[in-house]
């Protein structure tokens, strides 16, 4: 750890120099104050620090050997040491909303939250003024960089990516002041209101899309089933009666006031047919009676005829079934 911290010192200190004349009489003079005012000296000479905390001693303005003390009980000397506390819990920052111009030339709002801590006391108060609003600062102006080399689109759908580039390049520009940045999270980008209409409706356009080529897909796939189910019913004569009764079994489960039933009429024609041709008469006369053209027309028209008083007996009965 001392290698490594003189590797990434700014500056050299003096903690290793020996004293000059002047501090260690100074020193000597303090040491018989302090004896001689013992029971008041001995409150203002020890610094309680609890497990989180270190300190960082001054004497005459030059570091103390031994590098941080603490935790517990620590000595000073009174109006020679000067005693700088550190704290080595985890702090968070929040940084604030500022707007960034992205690769895209897009103006977005973007803040994030920084989780850091001090790993070395020593760096932290010797190399830094004020090591907290250094890393802050440090933490927006990078954050301002890296959103700046981001695509608009990359910033919301890749925020784990940019929030560990953002975390390596403060933990590289950080380490010399002592500071190990935890973790970096990008908590909200905020977009214009425009450019969150267009993004809507580019949205609302692709589930359009989507949905569109899903109902063809089922319309296929419905078509290739109801062709099946024709040839099926094609093969077999019987099949489609069936169809026809289970269709009317379902229309009478529900309350329907009128009802459809599919009724062959080339049935009705030979029914007719049959009534004109009596059972006497010859092949040859069935046959010119088929073949007129004028007894064709006269049997449709009975047809019909029939037809309709079946529906006039079928509306009767449904008014009075209505009335009942």
């Amino acid at each position: 750890m001392t290698r490594q911290r003189r590797e990434v010192k700014y500056f050299a200190t003096s903690e290793n120099n020996p004293p000059s004349s002047i501090e260690q009489i100074v020193v000597f003079i303090s040491h018989i104050l302090i004896i001689l005012t013992f029971p008041i000296s001995i409150f203002l000479s020890l610094i309680v620090l609890s497990e989180y905390q270190r300190a960082v001693i001054f004497r005459c303005g030059r570091l103390r050997r031994g590098g941080p003390r603490g935790p517990g009980l620590v000595f000073r000397i009174p109006c020679v040491d000067f005693c700088v506390k550190v704290d080595l819990r985890t702090t968070s920052y929040d940084v604030p909303a500022q707007e960034i111009l992205t690769k895209d030339h897009v103006t977005i709002s973007l803040d994030a939250a920084v989780y850091y801590r001090i790993f070395d006391p020593l760096l932290a108060v010797i190399q830094v003024e004020n090591v907290h609003l250094a890393t802050r600062m440090l933490a927006q102006a990078t954050l301002r960089n890296i959103a700046g080399q981001r695509h608009v689109m990359e910033l919301m759908s890749e925020k784990d990516s940019v929030s560990m580039a953002l975390a390596a390049l403060l933990k590289s520009a950080s380490a010399p002041w002592g500071v190990y940045v935890e973790r970096v999270e990008i908590k909200d980008v905020r977009l214009p209101l425009q450019l969150q209409r267009a993004m809507a409706a580019e949205a609302e356009a692709i589930r359009e899309a989507k949905a569109k080529v899903v109902s063809a897909e089922g319309e296929l796939n419905a078509s290739k089933s109801l062709k099946a189910a024709s040839d099926v019913i094609a093969s077999n004569p019987v099949a489609l009666q069936l169809r026809y009764l289970q269709t009317l079994s379902l229309i009478s489960g529900d309350q329907n006031k009128n009802i459809i039933f599919p009724f062959p009429v080339n049935l009705i024609r030979q029914l007719m047919l049959s009534k004109f041709n009596e059972p006497s008469a010859s092949s040859s006369s069935k046959k010119r009676l088929s073949s007129n053209p004028k007894d064709e027309i006269e049997i449709n028209r009975d047809v019909d005829e029939a037809l309709e008083e079946a529906y006039r007996v079928l509306d009767s009965r449904r008014r009075i079934s209505q009335e009942q």
